[in-house]
């Protein structure tokens, strides 16, 4: 009857109120079946869960697993965990078989695998061990976690897993880089699930194999196994890292023809697909046209903004954001940052700096503090970037200083520029930036021997600057270019195309910078 008459809080609490005053509240299956609602239901709330768990004088067994479940699905799972030491501790119910799962998925959230193996040796003592549902939940949480060998002992031991295990194998190999042998375990699987294909497809998609993501899709295609919401985002997720706009507009064509649910984790990939292919206005108009954001689709949208130099715009989505009802977090944040950075907003970076911490009460992170240092940087306020950077209650790292050094270089400040080099140096004596941005403030600065003593010093170091690499999509194809590289099959035609490019530029005026020379000419040495 519950069920029925019950599809919201709203709902539910007007049904509590009832049972309340009627005095069934003291019916332990009446009190059961409302905290079932608030703790397991798409619509439900886990904090009025545990209000009324807390209200129920001897709580059966069902009531602990639910609470205990509901927890572990929830942003706070360790509050399962505190709940089943409190049930161990205080309750005279004992945990039975369907308690130990949800106990697992917390530990797995958590990333705490070291103290859920302690529990495993309790299901060992309790004989549990070959429970489908409790082993599945521990070879689930010992993969997720980085423990592949605790993982395949339970997996090789048992003769009859089901898909579920070999899924989370799957999952747990390509999480940790091992591709390959998550590839080995799905070409050997009897039976696959839909499961089965999107863990696969996003392993490829984690571990930069993208090409190999697109094939198995196909593959998927040929076999009729229907696509759901979790493989279009990872896939969306790979076009978006390619740059390869083709490919994910036919994805979200796709998902349209095939009346794929668009909820807010597809909308976000969606977006964040055309942002990062440089369509803005197809980003926005998927955006403006979307019934349902989620806060993850507004955050997607004013970095999209932001990064394709449209900071204006940003700002005005993220007032927007300020009136929708949803409350900004530390992602939105970034997002307005960038957009000042972007376009050069020294002053209203100040005042959203201020905003996220005076008036949301969000502790800054080092993401926020690099944004404000680009900012200031960029903008040749370099002292003041510096203090905050020594001022930052979080220690910085080689990116914030490199920010500020490459504002050095920018603005031609050698003395600050050494003192960041140095910082830079001590903090990870291989990083290669440090001496190739110092290089290039003298370099700038027109000081060549000082720039060839910092290369120098980089290679009697042995340090080696990775090659630069991008990606562009042709009619559809994804063509890769790295600095001093000559492998496309295209190369040839590619530099005739350049040097005519160059001279058409003398021809109208433009004069070579002698520094850009020299750097050029250092990179290739």
């Amino acid at each position: 009857m519950l069920e029925k008459n019950c599809t919201t809080m709203k709902d539910l609490h007007k049904l509590h109120a009832q049972l309340i005053k009627t005095g069934l509240t003291k019916d332990t299956i009446a009190a059961s079946r409302v905290l079932s609602f608030c703790a397991t239901s798409p619509a439900g709330d886990i904090d009025y869960a545990y209000l009324v768990f807390s209200q129920i004088k001897q709580p059966n067994l069902f009531s602990w697993n639910t609470i205990i479940r509901g927890f572990s699905q929830s942003s706070s799972p360790q509050n399962a965990i505190y709940l089943f030491i409190d049930m161990l501790q205080s309750s005279p119910i004992e945990p039975q078989k369907l308690t130990y799962p949800s106990v697992f998925k917390a530990y797995s959230q958590l990333g705490l695998a070291q103290d859920g193996s302690q529990l495993h040796g309790r299901i060992i003592k309790l004989g549990l061990e070959c429970d489908p549902f409790v082993r599945n939940t521990m070879i689930f949480m010992y993969s997720n976690c980085g423990y592949l060998i605790e993982a395949n002992r339970l997996f090789d031991e048992n003769s009859n897993v089901d898909v579920v295990a070999w899924n989370s194998m799957i999952m747990g190999f390509a999480k940790n880089g091992n591709v390959d042998e998550s590839r080995r375990l799905f070409d050997k699987m009897s039976s696959k699930s839909t499961i089965s294909w999107n863990s696969m497809i996003s392993g490829y998609v984690r571990n930069g194999r993208l090409k190999e993501a697109f094939d198995l899709f196909q593959r998927m295609q040929s076999e009729g196994i229907k696509p759901s919401e979790f493989t279009t985002v990872s896939l969306l997720t790979a076009c978006a890292r390619l740059g390869a706009l083709k490919q994910g507009e036919w994805i979200h064509s796709y998902i349209e023809k095939n009346k794929i649910e668009v909820n807010t984790i597809v909308l976000t990939a969606i977006i964040d697909m055309y942002c990062k292919c440089g369509t803005i206005e197809k980003a926005l108009q998927v955006f403006e046209n979307a019934s349902k954001k989620g806060l993850s689709s507004w955050n997607s949208m004013i970095i999209g903004l932001a990064m394709n130099g449209c900071g204006k715009e940003a700002i005005q989505l993220f007032s927007s954001l300020q009136l929708s009802g949803l409350r900004p977090n530390d992602v939105s944040f970034i997002g307005a940052l960038t957009a000042c950075n972007h376009s050069g907003m020294v002053k209203e970076a100040r005042d959203y700096f201020l905003l996220m911490t005076e008036i949301y009460e969000i502790e800054p992170t080092i993401k926020h503090y690099g944004c404000m240092v680009d900012v200031l940087g960029r903008a040749g306020l370099l002292e003041e970037a510096e203090e905050l950077i020594t001022k930052m209650p979080v220690n910085p790292d080689v990116i914030i200083w490199g920010s500020l050094l490459s504002a050095c270089k920018t603005h031609g400040n050698i003395e600050m520029g050494r003192r960041v080099a140095k910082r830079i140096c001590e903090l990870d004596p291989s990083e290669s930036s440090s001496y190739i941005l110092l290089s290039n403030v003298y370099a700038f600065s027109g000081r060549f021997e000082e720039a060839i003593d910092a290369r120098i010093s980089m290679k009697e170091r042995k340090i080696r600057k990775e090659p630069g690499c991008s990606l562009v999509e042709v009619n559809g194809v994804v063509h890769e270019f790295v600095v001093g590289g000559k492998s496309h099959p295209q190369a040839k035609e590619i530099h005739t195309v350049l040097d005519e490019l160059g001279l058409i530029l003398k021809e109208a005026g433009y004069v070579e910078d002698g520094s850009i020379d020299f750097l050029i000419q250092s990179e290739s040495n």
